[in-house]
């Protein structure tokens, strides 16, 4: 039976190897990431370890990212779960694939964390109401508890391709980049024309501008 929490797969605390604060050292920050259209390209319900193809520039930032002193950690909606579409083995597979790719290149993602659920097309317990599928926080909120109850949130950041992944990190009360892959570009256009704030802190054309940002100082104004 489907539960409605978080699910956590492969990375650097896998196997109940999880991080403990040590006493008087420093909350550790982290940088969430969108999986699809913001690390590889947009799949329609990807689910294949051949069908993935990351972005240029993925594991850079990755690498980025760890040698600034962030953990990586990605937090993605998979409702082709719910749908039937796939398994949570084929999600977790995945996962591990794409890790694998990354390791190749010197980068790693430190944990993934995945929202099965949808509240309206979803199959037995799949189908419900959940507090992980973004835009609200289930998924932060676990990385947070496993990485011994607290981070510091306002050195961290949350990146994605959609106006949900921005709203999750306000939510949660990290700093939002909307980048231009995947749906991004036109999201912002979209705002852009309806007008009024934007719902994230920056923009950048890609995950590798959105890493070069960050690790130079952090994200300053919307453009």
């Amino acid at each position: 039976m489907a539960e409605t929490a978080a699910r956590m797969t492969g990375g650097g605390w896998e196997m109940n190897e999880k991080p403990k604060k040590a006493a008087g050292t420093a909350l550790p920050k982290v940088v969430f990431l969108d999986r699809d259209g913001t690390m590889n390209e947009e799949v329609h319900y990807l689910h294949r370890p051949e069908d993935v193809r990351l972005i240029p520039g993925t594991a850079q930032a990755v690498r980025m990212f760890h040698e600034a002193g962030f953990r990586v950690v990605v937090v993605t909606n998979q409702a082709g779960v719910a749908r039937g579409y796939y398994t949570e083995a084929d999600v977790e597979a995945l996962h591990a694939y794409m890790n694998r790719l990354l390791m190749e290149e010197g980068a790693r993602v430190d944990a993934f964390y995945y929202c099965p659920h949808h509240p309206e097309h979803g199959i037995g317990a799949y189908r419900t109401v959940c507090r992980c599928r973004k835009p609200d926080t289930g998924m932060f909120e676990a990385a947070e508890r496993d990485l011994g109850g607290r981070i510091d949130r306002a050195a961290s950041f949350m990146i994605g391709d959609k106006l949900i992944d921005a709203q999750a990190g306000r939510r949660f009360g990290v700093r939002s980049i909307l980048v231009g892959t995947g749906y991004g570009a036109g999201m912002r256009d979209m705002q852009s024309e309806e007008g009024g704030a934007p719902a994230y802190d920056m923009y950048a054309e890609n995950l590798l501008e959105a890493a070069r940002v960050i690790c130079s100082g952090g994200p300053r104004s919307i453009d």
